[in-house]
């Protein structure tokens, strides 16, 4: 009885192993015969190539408003969102230190010009009585040197009041062209800061009527960006709605960010400007752009997600059972050598025979074709060779076309399948 129980010890998990073993086996053989696919007939389509990006909506020209003196704001005339004309009055900056100088100049001028009629009046007595041989060129000589002193004291003080009237222009600052108050930074009694470097801005006007988009563009889809191409903006603040404009300017010098590690960025600034502004618009609204690079019409395109990777010659060394082959890496201390695998793009293409081998009416065969494909839309690529129109390729799933689909592997066609029409 005991060895009895022994035995029926030793043969329960072999059982259990030689059951799961079977199962497996019939899972696999299942698997491999069993697959089910999505397919999409080939055809021609326009395939427009976009480059995308993201950014800010900006006025083309936006000016600064700064003062070049340091001096308390007296009057503020205009409020954010004005539209002022060129030589508008904007601002008042206080003039009790500058208006002195200004007077003091004033006064200067009236002085020498008098000085000036009065030794111009003793010139040209002089120069009588000299032709009348009453007085000597001595004498002649002295009045005319008084009269160069007095002609240059008085061009002189004309100079001084010029730069005094500057000075004094500078307490009144004036709209500088047509366009739309956007933004105050100071208010009336608070110090405007002068200077010729980095001077405070007080004001910014913005023509609101013509706009334009800077996004960010990678390096590497900035080369194939031309001015004047273009582009589909899409801003956030107007949903379901698309406007368009061009590339007016591309940026000539990169803007890197995280310099110096591995997930480090270079861009390009690139300006779309908007051929029409809609009502309402702000500066600073967040929009994406579409930027066209390139459109070609009715030519031989497949859906992106058909597309894989498979080793080079997949196809001549495989067979029906390539699935089970894995990549392996060979340690070389142990004699045997490792050669690197160089993928390639390749499609799947269903078709009724295989080596000579007809299908079941209910199934095709996926024959891989290696393919080289150009351009790209949101959805397709253009297809320079490897298929021909009226094939019916391999969409998905992505798991059984990436890892599990082969080549010559027996396949069934999903409901889920379309014909290829947009």
């Amino acid at each position: 009885m005991l060895d009895m129980l022994k035995k029926k010890k030793v043969w329960i998990p072999i059982l259990i192993i030689l059951i799961a073993a079977f199962g497996y086996f019939i899972s696999r053989s299942g698997s491999e015969d069993g697959l089910q696919v999505e397919v999409e007939l080939i055809q021609t389509r326009d395939i427009v190539h976009k480059v995308n990006a993201s950014g800010k909506i900006q006025p083309e020209e936006a000016v600064q408003i700064t003062s070049t003196i340091t001096g308390w704001i007296t009057q503020i005339t205009v409020v954010e969102g004005d539209t002022v004309k060129p030589g508008q009055h904007l601002i008042s900056i206080d003039e009790k230190q500058i208006r002195p100088r200004y007077n003091n100049a004033l006064s200067q001028v009236k002085s020498s010009e008098a000085n000036l009629r009065k030794v111009q009046s003793q010139m040209e007595r002089t120069e009588s009585l000299f032709s009348q041989n009453l007085i000597s060129k001595q004498e002649l000589e002295q009045i005319e040197a008084s009269y160069q002193i007095a002609l240059s004291q008085s061009e002189q003080a004309n100079a001084n009041l010029l730069s005094a009237e500057d000075e004094l222009s500078k307490t009144r600052l004036t709209a500088p062209k047509y366009g739309i108050v956007t933004s105050i930074t100071k208010e009336e009694g608070e110090m405007a800061v002068g200077g010729m470097f980095n001077p405070g801005v007080l004001m910014t006007v913005a023509d609101l009527d013509r706009m334009e988009v800077e996004v960010d563009v990678n390096e590497n889809d900035v080369v194939n960006i031309e001015i004047g191409d273009t582009s589909e903006i899409e801003i956030d603040a107007y949903p379901d709605t698309t406007f368009f404009g061009v590339v007016s300017e591309i940026a000539h010098t990169a803007q890197s960010t995280n310099m110096g590690v591995q997930n480090q960025v270079t861009n390009f600034k690139v300006k779309v400007r908007m051929l029409s502004v809609p009502d309402k618009i702000r500066p600073g609204m967040s929009s994406t752009v579409n930027i066209i690079t390139e459109t070609l019409e009715d030519v031989l395109s497949i859906p992106i997600q058909s597309l894989t990777s498979r080793p080079e010659n997949y196809a001549d060394q495989s067979n029906k059972k390539i699935n089970e082959k894995k990549w392996k890496r060979k340690d070389e201390d142990e004699g045997r050598s490792f050669k690197k695998i160089e993928p390639i793009d390749v499609v799947f293409i269903l078709e009724e025979k295989f080596e000579e081998e007809k299908a079941p009416p209910d199934k095709k065969f996926a024959i891989v074709r290696p393919i080289d494909v150009g351009v790209s839309s949101e959805n397709h690529y253009s297809v320079k060779s490897g298929v021909g129109i009226g094939e019916m390729i391999v969409t998905g799933g992505y798991r059984v076309l990436s890892k599990e689909l082969f080549h010559g592997a027996l396949v069934s066609v999903s409901d889920n399948s379309s014909s290829g029409d947009e």
